[in-house]
Order: C-alpha cells, then structure tokens, then sequence
C-alpha cells in the first residue's frame, strides 16, 4: 500500500513540475538575452505572473515529492517524475491551443509503457536510512563539482542547444541531489518529529539544492528551445538520482535475467523522451525563442 501512494504521489509531482515547466517557459521567452545568468533574470521573472504561477505549482509538486520520497525509495520515486515530459508536451498543448500530433501520443505511450515495464520488472527494494558523513560528503563533491563544470561549459556559449542543454544538465543533478538531501530529511521528520527536521543540515540542504536547481532551469528555458533542455532535464535526472539512491540509501534493483526486460523499458523511456520534444506543440513564432 504505501508503495502504490508513493507512486501516486510521485505521478501528482510530475503533473505538478510539468504545469510549473510550462509556465516558466512562457516567462521565460520575455526575458533579455543581457539578463541571462544574473541578479536581473531573477528580478525580471519575479515580475512575471506566470513565473510566479510556476512557483506555486513547483512547491506544491516538491510536497507531493516529499511525501512519496517519505513512503518510497528514491529508485522508485524519481524514475515516475519521467513522466514530467510527456505532461509537459500535453499541457503545452493545450496552452498553445494545438492538438499533440500522432507521433507525440506514440512518444508518450512509450515512455508510459517503458517506465511501467521498467520499475515492474526492477523492483527497487532495500535501503537504509543512515548515511555515513563521509558518503555525504562525497555525494556533494560530485554533484557539485559536476554541477559547476556544466555551468563552467554552458556560459560562454551564446544562447542555443548547446547552451540550454547544459544548464539543464545541471540542473537535473541539482534537482537530483534535493530529492536524495528530501529523503533524508523528510525521513527525520516521520521519525523525530518537527524539531529534528528543523535541526536537520539535510532540510535547508534540500532548500538550497533546489532553490540552485530552479535558477539554473531558468537559465536552459532561457538559453534554447524545449527540444535542447527537457531531454537533458528529463533523463539525466532519472539517471543520476539512480545512482545517488544506490550510492547514498543502499537501495537495489532486480539482477540476473530481469536486466533484458529492465533494459528494454529503459530503451523504450528514452527513446520517448527524445521523440517528444521534437513534436510541434507550439505556435510557429514562439517556437523559434
């Protein structure tokens, strides 16, 4: 039971992460190229009420997150929020007013059909939830430094592919590491109570790391088009919260035979989430930014 509610909500975070994406892209279009990375991107989409609709949506998708990282692992919680992409392309859609053409319900229900086989035949089991702090402190140095190295690549590029799908490189490591820091700190508040949580370096870890995240997000819906950052987003946080749950938590997944039918839903995942920023959701002169 608890694994079925930490799906559902991890399904309610993906819908949720979807709408706010969707609106920080429209703000994100009337942004200066001279503001990009800077004080003045911030200052400027605070003044946009559909940045600031996105806000409200993302945090109300991060308690959904919290609590399906509270009833779940980490393998199965973040390999749902995949889903996101093809939420995002349906309610682009239906912003745009356009209808999501054939090839992108294929896409969709390919990355639906390989995510359920996926995580069906995975199985993500075990766990602990004591971490040394010298696994913490590594978890950091290699978020971190690969953080910082994406971000080091994307700012001298000029605005374009290349530069949004680093910055959202980094930033799905960076929204990776705020679900890994959100396990922990979500699983001393069930444990300890309000206190610890707020006692908790883990808690304003988490805080920080997305707040970081949403920063850099901005940056890739600034710098190219939807095609160049969702996939990066999408997939590479998948991937690296698989790792830090292995890493971090101790979690596993089926071995042995199960890895043919594991690696066939992985294919298809990926194989949909390429395909589904390609489709033409919007109109044809704000497509171009």
């Amino acid at each position: 039971m608890a694994g079925l509610l930490s799906a559902l909500f991890a399904l309610l975070a993906a819908v949720g992460n979807a709408t706010g994406t969707v609106l920080q892209r429209v703000a994100a279009k009337t942004v200066p190229p001279g503001d990009a990375f800077s004080v003045r991107l911030v200052r400027h989409l605070v003044h946009s009420p559909a940045w600031l609709g996105g806000i409200a949506v993302i945090v109300g998708a991060a308690a959904c997150q919290a609590l399906a990282l509270t009833l779940g692992s980490l393998s199965l919680v973040q390999p749902i929020l995949v889903t996101e992409l093809p939420f995002t392309l349906l309610i682009a859609c239906a912003v745009s007013r356009r209808r999501l053409p054939a090839e992108g319900w294929a896409a969709a229900v390919m990355v639906a059909a390989g995510l359920g086989l996926a995580l069906a035949t995975a199985a993500p089991y075990g766990g602990h939830t004591e971490v040394s702090p010298g696994i913490w402190a590594l978890t950091l140095i290699a978020t971190g430094g690969a953080m910082a190295l994406c971000v080091a690549a994307a700012l001298p590029r000029p605005r374009g592919k290349a530069r949004a799908a680093l910055f959202s490189c980094a930033s799905a490591i960076g929204y990776a590491l705020t679900a890994t820091l959100m396990k922990s700190a979500t699983t001393t508040f069930d444990e300890h109570g309000g206190g610890a949580f707020l006692a908790s370096w883990q808690t304003y870890g988490f805080v920080a790391a997305g707040a970081c995240s949403l920063f850099l997000l901005a940056n890739a819906m600034e710098s190219g088009p939807l095609v160049a950052s969702q996939p990066a987003l999408t997939l590479g946080e998948a991937l690296v919260s698989l790792a830090l749950g292995i890493l971090v938590y101790g979690e596993r997944v089926r071995a042995g035979w199960w890895l043919i039918p594991e690696g066939v839903g992985a294919v298809l995942v990926t194989w949909g989430v390429l395909i589904l920023p390609r489709v033409d959701t919007e109109s044809p002169e704000t497509a171009a930014t």
